[in-house]
């Protein structure tokens, strides 16, 4: 409060009903979110009759790419969508997967890989 009221007049700070400071977060909790946003997305893939594994490599891979501590969990979606959920689709389109399919993502020396 005492750095707010350096930088706002009384007039505003009047009209703030509460404050919520949020804390930079750290690797541990951005591989957390990793294995959140993973799940939700065989949660997707299962109910197209997909299985997806993912290897603890190419979750670190995820994980560190999508670390920005300034931006939080935001580029950690921007990089899930970017190097596993586009490629992945694209292999889908194109017939490399199919239905009862056992997907497994691993971490390649330029990104992912993914096989059956």
């Amino acid at each position: 409060m005492e750095a707010i009221s350096k930088h706002f007049r009384p007039e505003f700070i009047n009209r703030i009903d509460e404050i919520v400071v949020f804390h930079a977060l750290d690797k541990k909790q951005i591989r957390a979110i990793t294995n959140t946003q993973i799940e939700r997305l065989k949660k997707r893939l299962a109910a197209q009759d997909l299985h997806l594994e993912v290897s603890t490599k190419a979750l670190d891979y995820l994980a560190d790419t999508g670390f920005d501590p300034n931006y939080g969990a935001r580029p950690l979606k921007r990089a899930i969508q970017q190097y596993l959920e586009n490629p992945l689709a694209q292999d889908i389109l194109q017939g490399k997967f199919t239905p009862k399919d056992k997907i497994f993502v691993d971490r390649d020396g330029s990104g992912l890989k993914f096989r059956t």
